[in-house]
Parts: C-alpha cells; sequence; structure tokens
C-alpha cells in the first residue's frame, strides 16, 4: 500500500510523522510522503491514516 495525502484535507497537526516519521514530514505545514516505500516495513501508514483528524490519508493499492 502506498499512502497519499491529500493537501487540500490537511491541516498539518504532525499526527502523521509523529506516528510514522520514515514516511511522513511536515513542509510548509503539510505533510508530504518522504519514503512511501517505507510503509511496506512497517503497519504505521495504517495508523497515521486512522489518526489523521482530517481525514487526508488514504492507502493505495501498488501501481
Amino acid at each position: 500500500m502506498i499512502p497519499v495525502v491529500n493537501p487540500d484535507l490537511c491541516i498539518g497537526c504532525g499526527n502523521c510523522e509523529e506516528i510514522c516519521p520514515s514516511v511522513f514530514q511536515l513542509i510548509d505545514e503539510k505533510s508530504v510522503v518522504v519514503d512511501p516505500g517505507a510503509c511496506d516495513f512497517s503497519e504505521c501508514c495504517e495508523a497515521a491514516a486512522e489518526n489523521c483528524p482530517a481525514e487526508a490519508i488514504t492507502l493505495e493499492e501498488d501501481a
């Protein structure tokens, strides 16, 4: 699964970066996926999506 952040929904709370710092980083007060491949080795991406108060993170199938 590959995480995707909708920048229009992201409120920049930082939960995702705190839960999964190897994948998410706040840049200009918005979450950005910096290493989508890191999700293959951890369940933190699911936790980040579940704990996003703005529901800005979705997990999509690998292409």
